[in-house]
């Protein structure tokens, strides 16, 4: 997938007929899945090409940093999202205080005609653009009669009574109902990043751990959790503790441990993705070490009795 950026980049000249798809796409949750496979369709029938355009950092960031959420996906992740889907590409504005001060008019004109050159640009229902998101899907659209190119939108996307939305779904993460999160996504919620080094309880107890450092802003809260360690492209299932190790400290970092179930090898400074599919336990303090261990034993085997239902 071809990734550009805006003002840096030329668009390239492969990107024929292009369909986009235009917002934050925080997750890619369902609702941001239905919009791409219509970009994809549209642009299959074009003979075109299939992109999304977003932005970077992230609006609120620059308009209202006070108020900015913290966000369910890195840049690298949202990317490597987007082109398992499909898509041809990847446009990514940087977002300066400059471009906030931007008129819709404005956007569309240097943006999706100068430089992407649209044929269809595909949108939410509720998307705004433009200097204190003055421009909405009705402005646009007739932007787009102006300027030659097609808008569509898709209507929110509802999973059973919840309409599906970014801000729903870092609420249920910041909850720890990931399980929750995971199906108003139509994904595990997932977090990333590098195995470093830990204090090594995990092994003195019989439970070798991989501690993640990570770069994403939202990680659930303290307690036990069934997982899907990713490692070297490979999945497997795992328990991962998020706290402060109350057991051992009273003022301890928090800290994410992975006991990845039937690995057995050195994955210090591996890359490792942590996928959250259901919460187990809170974290909580033991009288002594076997009274831990025991737990931990719990915990792996109502782990495994949950793996046996479901793919990891």
């Amino acid at each position: 997938m071809d990734v550009v950026h805006f003002p840096d980049d030329a668009r390239p000249a492969r990107w024929l007929s292009p369909v986009l798809a235009l917002g934050n796409f925080d997750g890619l949750h369902r609702g941001h899945q239905k919009i791409i496979e219509r970009v994809r369709r549209s642009a299959a029938d074009r003979n075109g090409a299939s992109l999304v355009l977003t932005f970077d950092p992230h609006p609120p960031r620059v308009v209202r940093p006070d108020k900015a959420p913290p966000l369910l996906m890195t840049m690298s992740q949202k990317l490597a999202a987007l082109e398992r889907a499909g898509l041809s590409g990847a446009a990514v504005v940087r977002f300066t205080e400059a471009v906030s001060r931007w008129s819709p008019e404005n956007f569309v004109r240097q943006v999706l005609v100068d430089w992407l050159r649209v044929a269809e640009v595909w949108v939410g229902a509720d998307f705004l653009f433009g200097h204190e998101r003055a421009g909405n899907f009705s402005m646009l659209r007739t932007l787009g009669q102006q300027y030659g190119f097609r808008v569509e939108k898709i209507d929110p996307v509802r999973y059973k009574e919840f309409v599906v939305s970014s801000t729903r779904i870092r609420r249920l993460v910041a909850e720890g109902r990931v399980d929750e999160a995971g199906a108003l996504l139509g994904h595990h919620y997932a977090i990333e990043g590098d195995v470093v080094h830990g204090a090594q309880r995990g092994r003195q107890l019989g439970f070798p751990t991989a501690n993640l450092s990570t770069h994403n802003e939202l990680v659930p809260p303290t307690g036990v959790y069934a997982t899907a360690a990713e490692i070297g492209g490979t999945r497997w299932p795992a328990v991962t503790n998020i706290g402060v190790r109350p057991t051992f400290e009273t003022a301890g970092a928090v800290t994410v441990e992975t006991h990845v179930l039937g690995l057995d090898a050195d994955v210090y400074g591996a890359r490792l993705s942590l996928s959250f599919i259901q919460r187990l336990r809170d974290e909580r303090r033991f009288p002594d070490v076997d009274a831990l261990r025991e737990q931990i034993e719990a915990d792996v085997r109502r782990a495994r009795r949950l793996f046996d239902n479901i793919s990891v």
